[in-house]
Formats: structure tokens, C-alpha cells, sequence
């Protein structure tokens, strides 16, 4: 039987659990050690560390303290690893727990993290998704069920100190360019909710002042949201520090590209099944300084799409040089408007949006001065047609049920 080397207790905090952190730093202690060719399970909190619960009051979305997240489980030290190696990690399997066969996805309020919509959807608003075996759906989402591609948003390995300055170094120049925007432009070190592990309370007092935060995807992984990182996927990520230091954490039962929503996924406690191997002086060999990864074989199957175009023309009109962010954001909000005609709000459909297998694709960036990307919704996910016809929408949805809100405080 396979080792579960890291275990959690969803009733405990996070905090009590000295294989568990929530920062990025080189000195942070490895939870366990494994062998070039082991493979193990390792146990996640759901990224939050439990803040949001099973319920239709989305205030605890809007209250959430987005200083504590990401809680990762790790790191585990890989014996002979060193800097300038590939650790070679195989996502052999991912689940949930037995009595935790739920997730959520939440819009966070836009003055408490906001998200890539925000300013359409600015209030806290979440959806519970009951997971039963491969497939979810929700009950204040009506009309959708579809199968889960269940990934880890937030895999990597730990930084040098180098790098780790040099995050810090650049990221606090970006935000130093507009310091009172909100939301903020980035994340800087915060050590008062940070959680170092099993560092020594004095070492781990000085190292949370320059931790840095895991919301972003960096060079080393980290925070990356791919949801094509499924069962059976394989992941070469650079390795920078002795030991390598692999955590993982923020799992997904389901997301669509881009997750969109922030909180954006069907996020979940749950388990992860993995094997890691070396390859040696691997960076240098292959020219690698970001991670590559081979996707799963074991994937959704859905082949009819509704497919919407967004251009580098904002929502005032103004035209932009070839912008992919604009872009996407039209094609979602060209979505979002057109699944309002069939009776869903436009918080149903944006968490549709965020939560469905949806592909995002970059279609055209050359073509000046208009970027194209679009959004392919599938279909077959609806117990309804949505497809476009002379007689119009028919589907009448409960307009009594809809995505609970909780408007920001005064």
C-alpha cells in the first residue's frame, strides 16, 4: 500500500500542522524525504485552510484573509536533488475525501482580493458543487453537470535565496508604480499570518519578513491553475535549492481556462498520488527555466462547443495594441451575456465559466491591432440546448435560485 507521507485534520487549523506552510522560502524545513523513483500520497487543506464553508452564505467569501493562502502541503525533500536538476513528478491520481465530497468557487469581493471580472461582478458571491464520483454539480447553478478534471492549481518547488530576492526586488518595483490600487498589484511579504513549517520560531520570525506570497505562478511553478495537470500527467520542474523541496496544494475538482473567477475553480481538501524521479543537470540540458509538463490522457470527453470571440476592444471602446488580457476578458463577458438569454444571472454564468471545463485559446496576435482570443464553451454540459436558433432561447431556468451574494460591508 502507498505512504501517505503528509496528513491533515480538516477540524484543526493549518498553523498546527508543521507540514503544512503558506510562503515560498529556501530555509523552510522539508516535511519528509522520499527516493528518486518512490512514489507516495500526500494530504491537502483546501487552499483557504477551511475558511469557506458548506453553506448559501457567501460572507465568509467576503471576509476571507487572502494573507493566509496558499496552505501547502510539503515541502518533501527528493535524496540527491540539487541545483540546476529536473525533479520529474508524475500525478498518478487525485481525489477527494470521504466526508468532504464538496467544493467551492467564490467571486471575492473587489475590495478583498477582486478577481479578472471584477469590476463587472464587485460583491462577494460563491457556489457549492457536490461532488459525486467523476462529476459535479451545483445547487445554485442549475442546469449543468459535467465531468472533473481534478489537478493541483499550486505545485512547484522551493527558490533559492537569489531567486527568491529577485521576486521580491521585481515585484515590489511593480507595485510601487501605483501603491494604493485596489485591488493591489501584487502581493509583497507578509509575515504576521505567515506559516513556516517547522522552522524554529526564531529562524521563521526572520524568513516570513521576506517569504513571498504564493498567488502568483513564478518560475518555479507555484501557483499556475493548469487545469490540464491531471491524473496521469507528467511535470519537469526546475529544481533550485538542495533536496528540491516539492509542495503542493489548492486542488481543483474542476476549472476552466484561465479560472477566471479568482476563487475560481471547485476548490477542495483532498489527496494527491505522486512519483518523482531525477534527471540530472537537467535545466542546462533541455534549456528549461520555467516548468514543461506532458498533459493526462484521462480527460473529459466533449465535442461540441459554442465558441466566443473577444478583441483588444475594452467595454468603453477604447482600442488596445494587440492586449490578450482585453481579449479574453470580451469573449468571457460575450459568454457570460449570451448564457443570461436562457435564463441564467450573470453571476450563474460567470461561475459557469470558472468552474466548467472551458478551453481558452489565444487565436491570433498578429493581426494589428486586434489580439483574438476566445472561449469554447461545451455544450454538452447543459441538460438543454444553447444552441442558437430561428424560434430563440426556450429554456426557462427557477429565477428564485441564484449564487448567494454578500454585499461588502459599509
Amino acid at each position: 500500500m502507498t505512504e501517505t507521507i503528509i496528513k491533515v485534520d480538516l477540524n484543526s487549523s493549518p498553523y498546527d500542522n508543521e507540514k503544512i506552510h503558506n510562503r515560498w522560502h529556501p530555509d523552510i524545513p522539508m516535511a519528509a524525504m522520499v527516493k528518486p523513483g518512490d512514489d507516495f500520497i500526500i494530504e491537502c487543506h483546501d487552499w483557504t485552510g477551511g475558511q469557506i464553508k458548506d453553506n448559501d452564505d457567501a460572507s465568509d467569501v467576503r471576509d476571507v484573509d487572502l494573507s493566509q493562502v496558499h496552505f501547502l502541503s510539503g515541502p518533501v525533500g527528493v535524496e540527491g536533488a540539487e541545483p540546476g536538476d529536473l525533479l520529474v513528478v508524475d500525478i498518478l491520481d487525485i481525489g477527494t475525501f470521504s466526508d468532504s465530497e464538496w467544493g467551492f468557487n467564490g467571486f471575492f469581493s473587489k475590495n478583498n482580493g477582486g478577481g479578472f471580472l471584477t469590476d463587472h461582478f464587485p460583491e462577494a458571491q460563491k457556489s457549492i458543487w457536490d461532488i459525486s464520483g467523476m462529476f459535479t454539480k451545483s445547487r445554485h447553478v442549475p442546469g449543468v453537470e459535467f465531468a472533473g478534471l481534478v489537478h493541483p492549481g499550486l505545485i512547484g518547488c522551493l527558490p533559492s535565496k537569489e531567486m527568491l530576492e529577485e521576486w521580491n526586488t521585481r515585484e515590489k518595483a511593480l507595485y510601487d508604480t501605483e501603491p494604493d490600487r485596489i485591488p493591489a498589484l501584487a502581493t509583497l511579504p507578509y509575515a504576521d499570518t505567515a506559516h513556516m513549517g517547522a522552522m524554529d520560531a526564531d529562524a521563521a520570525k526572520t524568513a516570513a519578513a521576506e517569504a513571498a506570497r504564493t498567488v502568483p505562478p513564478r518560475e518555479h511553478g507555484g501557483n499556475c491553475d493548469i487545469k490540464d495537470l491531471s491524473r496521469g500527467s507528467k511535470v519537469y520542474f526546475p529544481v533550485y535549492v538542495k533536496d528540491g523541496g516539492l509542495s503542493v496544494g489548492d486542488l481543483h475538482f474542476s476549472q476552466g481556462d484561465g479560472e477566471i473567477t479568482f476563487c475560481g475553480a471547485i476548490e477542495m481538501a483532498g489527496w494527491i498520488h505522486m512519483r518523482v524521479n531525477l534527471i540530472k543537470d537537467g535545466m542546462k540540458k533541455y534549456g528549461i527555466k520555467n516548468p514543461i509538463f506532458k498533459p493526462s490522457p484521462i480527460t473529459p470527453t466533449y465535442n461540441d462547443y459554442l465558441i466566443f470571440e473577444g478583441i483588444s476592444v475594452d467595454e468603453d471602446g477604447k482600442q488596445h495594441y494587440l492586449d490578450v488580457h482585453i481579449a479574453y476578458r470580451q469573449a468571457c463577458l460575450n459568454a457570460i451575456e449570451y448564457l443570461t438569454k436562457f435564463g441564467y444571472s450573470r453571476a450563474q454564468a460567470y461561475a459557469i465559466l470558472g468552474t466548467a471545463p472551458v478551453q481558452g485559446h489565444i487565436s491570433g496576435v498578429v493581426d494589428i491591432p486586434n489580439a483574438c482570443a476566445t472561449l469554447w464553451l461545451p455544450t454538452e454540459i447543459f441538460d438543454f440546448s444553447i444552441q442558437p436558433g430561428e424560434d430563440g432561447p426556450t429554456k426557462e431556468l427557477d429565477g428564485s435560485i441564484d449564487v448567494p451574494l454578500a454585499p461588502d460591508k459599509p
